[in-house]
């Protein structure tokens, strides 16, 4: 027995559909490479087979293809990957329904894969799509070698499937127990995801920059802080060893600062995309954290564990001062420090004018007066080589936000003011359709702080010396408000960023500590993971009892459509005075107008004899069965026919 054309349309599409939404989030030459091959793979199984040669160099092309797009590492990943492309090769080895039914079975695997990729609404869409085609597949294979049922009666039986599935998998998502980190969060998840990394060295955040995607979203319980105020303070770099600048891991177990206190700026719930780090980006300067999140020695508001996940925490802040006004000898031999050998004309120019200044304030002024004279912002800035400060400063002179912190701090450092550079972002874009503020990763930014007696941390921004509208215009300040595509096309922007920060606060967002407090919503007491586990096989019990009630319930006519069209023909039998008896078979109704002469007409008459013979057929052809070509059109007749009234006879 062979797989029909018209099977293998169907599986090939469903096939494909399956690919869509892992191929998606792939590399660009891993995308590229299993698209073409699913291409040839594709008409294959619809037209002829391809020679054993041809499909091993496929396997071959595709397999250095997934290998480059991931660069030689191997993880869940490229695995992934590589099992996607076997899946698309599996297309052209399509002989018999054996092979088909193994296909569409190796095809459920593709959508759950994605899911390891991006938990996102279009993820859930293409994956829901994906598996209802790889189901309808499955269904009409399962149909041989009778005649597949029509499509629409084939997706209402997939579709009920899926209902009957929906309790308990809702039971799972509510209440499984969550596990603390994901399963399959492995360590190239940090390799390939973009964002701040806690290190920098002048010229590496180039294509940072240029990435639009979101680094979180907030949503602010009142007004927005001025412009100048909004400073996503992340990873304070204190180290440099001539290039870059990285933490100082070794002063991560000194005690946190005494933060400012005053007036609060800010109450805001910020929901962070996945970082694989600890650090949490938030306002300067941070009061009160909630647990578990705690300030570090640098004032910077990290996590316990490492952010696999989204993760949502509601913050304040208070307006930026001075803190920590007395500084011991290790922190500012570690603020001080800078490494032998490099930029030799920089630590000229700032002992020569620290000499010449009343005070540090003084120093610092002329520093950036300086910047704002004679430099310019520019991303696209030359690289620099090994004397970074020197060449900026004095040869090039443009540069970004990584080139005017670093030769800032030197500058500082140099001249005997502690000094560090502070990562992180500034700035965000309105949602003016959910109401919530988004800070893109191109948003990120890096600025100063140094120490002053007396006074204590106090941060300085160089390059807003020279780009402040770099730093502090709006979106609306950089398109303007008259007009343009971006205008045009900002409200559909909003629109499904909006979506998704809704579906993150719903579903993605949904953790053991949302578990928790819906079941002490629901007065469940303790609410601990115990509790948690008790709840759901509870509820899973209670899911999979109303799926079999269903299932095991005997099927009642009124669901059979041909019966419900009978009844209804009946109905208009009895309205023309010839009425069938309740204890009347339908054989023994026909009969009746036959012996009596009733006057019935030759259309209805034909229609009862039409029915009894289906109706009551062999039972290797039963009429309730969809897949009977005359039960569709049987129906349909008796819904639209209308007999005469007896006069008209």
């Amino acid at each position: 027995m062979s797989v029909d054309s018209a099977q293998r349309r169907v599986l090939v599409l469903a096939v494909l559909g399956a690919v869509l939404p892992l191929l998606l989030h792939l590399p660009g030459t891993a995308a590229a490479g299993i698209a073409a091959v699913a291409a040839v793979a594709g008409w294959s199984a619809l037209h002829q087979p391809l020679p054993v040669a041809l499909r091993l160099l496929l396997v071959a092309v595709i397999s250095a293809a997934v290998l480059v797009g991931f660069g030689f590492r191997l993880g869940r990943d490229a695995g992934s990957a590589l099992l996607l492309a076997m899946l698309v090769l599996k297309l052209a080895e399509l002989r018999d329904p054996g092979d088909a039914r193994r296909l569409a079975a190796y095809a459920l695997f593709a959508p759950f894969a994605a899911f390891l990729q991006d938990q996102g609404p279009l993820t859930l869409a293409l994956g829901l799509f994906a598996s209802i085609g790889t189901l309808l597949a499955m269904a009409r294979l399962a149909a041989a070698p009778r005649p597949p049922p029509p499509l629409a009666t084939g997706l209402g039986e997939v579709g009920r499937s899926l209902l009957l599935a929906l309790p308990l998998a809702l039971a799972g998502f509510w209440l499984f127990p969550r596990l603390p980190t994901p399963l399959w969060g492995l360590p190239e998840n940090a390799l390939a995801r973009s964002g701040i990394s806690g290190s920098m060295t002048p010229g590496d955040w180039i294509d940072l920059l240029a990435d639009d995607t979101p680094a979180f979203r907030v949503r602010f319980e009142g007004p927005r802080p001025p412009s100048e105020q909004l400073y996503w303070r992340g990873p304070v770099l204190t180290r440099f060893d001539g290039r870059r600048w990285t933490e100082n891991e070794s002063l991560a177990r000194l005690p946190p600062p005494a933060l400012p206190t005053g007036p609060v700026l800010a109450r805001y719930t910020m929901t962070l995309e996945p970082t694989e780090r600890r650090y949490v980006f938030a306002l300067e300067s941070p009061s009160a954290p909630p647990a578990p999140l705690a300030v570090g020695f640098d004032a910077t508001l990290r996590s316990p564990e490492a952010l696999r996940t989204l993760a949502q925490f509601t913050l304040q802040a208070v307006a930026v001062s001075g803190y920590q006004p007395e500084l011991d000898d290790a922190l500012r031999r570690a603020h001080l420090a800078l490494p032998a050998g490099f930029n030799p004309r920089t630590r000229a120019r700032a002992l020569a004018w620290r000499s010449e200044a009343a005070s540090d304030h003084a120093y610092i002024r002329r520093v950036l007066a300086w910047f704002n004279a004679e430099h310019a912002y520019s991303i696209s800035a030359p690289p620099l080589g090994r004397h970074t400060a020197d060449e900026f400063l004095f040869d090039t002179r443009e540069g970004f936000c990584e080139h005017f912190s670093s030769a800032f701090v030197i500058l500082m450092r140099a001249a005997g003011i502690p000094s560090r550079v502070v990562s992180g972002y500034t700035g965000g874009v309105e949602n003016r359709v959910g109401g919530f503020w988004v800070v893109r990763q191109m948003d990120a930014h890096a600025w100063a702080e140094v120490w002053l007696p007396g006074e204590g941390w106090r941060r300085v921004d160089p390059t807003a010396a020279v780009a402040p509208e770099r730093i502090f215009d709006t979106l609306d300040d950089q398109i303007g408000e008259g007009g343009g595509f971006g205008a045009a096309m900002r409200p559909v922007f909003d629109f499904g960023d909006s979506l998704r920060e809704a579906w993150n606060n719903f579903v993605v967002a949904h953790d053991a500590a949302r578990q928790a407090e819906l079941l002490r919503g629901l007065g469940w007491s303790g609410a601990g993971a115990a509790q948690v586990a008790q709840a759901f096989v509870i509820a899973a019990g209670i899911a999979l009892g109303l799926t079999l009630l269903i299932l095991l319930r005997p099927a009642r006519s009124g669901r059979d459509p041909l019966l419900r069209a009978w009844r209804r023909f009946l109905q208009r039998l009895a309205k023309r005075g010839i009425a069938k008896r309740p204890d009347e078979s339908a054989a023994g109704f026909l009969r009746r107008i036959e012996d009596t002469q009733a006057g019935l007409d030759a259309a209805s008459v034909a229609l009862l004899r039409r029915f009894i013979a289906l109706r009551y057929a062999a039972a290797e052809t039963p009429a309730t069965d969809a897949a009977n070509p005359g039960h569709a059109a049987l129906t349909r007749d008796l819904r639209r026919h209308r007999p005469p009234p007896l006069s008209a006879r």
